[in-house]
């Protein structure tokens, strides 16, 4: 019955945050010059948004969960993406009772957890 659930971001700088997105190895479908879906793995994807509220992108965050979180973090590193972006930050693992995170932080201050369950 349901296929998907879909976020819907916004981006300070919409140019940058679609391209951050696409370095990030997402796949862009644009829908208008003011929203664009973008999907990884034919099976997750988001909305990125001509949009910018602080106080809802201060308070933006979203969960991306992987099978193996110190490969996909290496794989990011590679990507050099906190020189390519200069507010993009990438933080280290960290441990938890219920499983493994890293943080990522978009252009825009999007806040993604990637991480795993144990």
């Amino acid at each position: 019955m349901f296929k998907s659930v879909r976020t819907f971001i916004g981006a300070k700088n919409f140019e940058e945050s679609r391209g951050f997105y696409i370095d990030l190895g997402f796949t862009e479908i644009q829908l208008s010059s003011n929203l664009s879906v973008f999907k990884i793995n034919n099976k997750l994807s988001f909305y990125l948004q001509k949009a910018y509220v602080k106080d809802w992108i201060d308070n933006s965050m979203l969960f991306l969960e992987v099978e193996d979180i110190e490969k996909y973090l290496s794989e990011i590193k590679g990507k050099n993406l906190t020189q390519k972006y200069s507010k993009v930050r990438l933080s280290e693992i960290v441990d938890n009772d219920w499983g493994r995170e890293f943080f990522l932080h978009d252009p825009s201050g999007i806040l993604w957890h990637i991480g795993c369950f144990v």
